[in-house]
């Protein structure tokens, strides 16, 4: 996987810019979920943190909120698992 073509960039409240590392996306009910990592390489282990898109259709800038609320994550965990089965991607909820 080349992690430089799925990469993106979230900047903080605070102005800081972290890197993030896209392994799976999925649309549910109109809304778009990002499975990201904080590790850079495929061999180096890493955070893996699901993003909500709030970003309107007309905006220039993605706006990704951290999904927090356990039943929602219980119910993505296990769409991401779906998706990268077979994929040399190990998830741990």
């Amino acid at each position: 996987m080349n992690n430089e073509e799925k990469k993106i960039t979230l900047t903080t409240d605070e102005g800081d810019c972290v890197d993030f590392y896209v392994l799976e996306e999925t649309r549910i009910s109109d809304m778009n979920y990002l499975l990201v990592t904080d590790a850079a390489d495929d061999d180096e282990e890493g955070e893996c943190y699901i993003l909500k898109d709030l970003s309107e259709l007309e905006e220039s800038e993605a706006l990704y909120e951290f999904v927090e609320d356990d039943n929602e994550i219980d119910y993505l965990f296990k769409i991401f698992s779906e998706l990268l089965d077979g994929a040399d991607v190990n998830i741990e909820k």
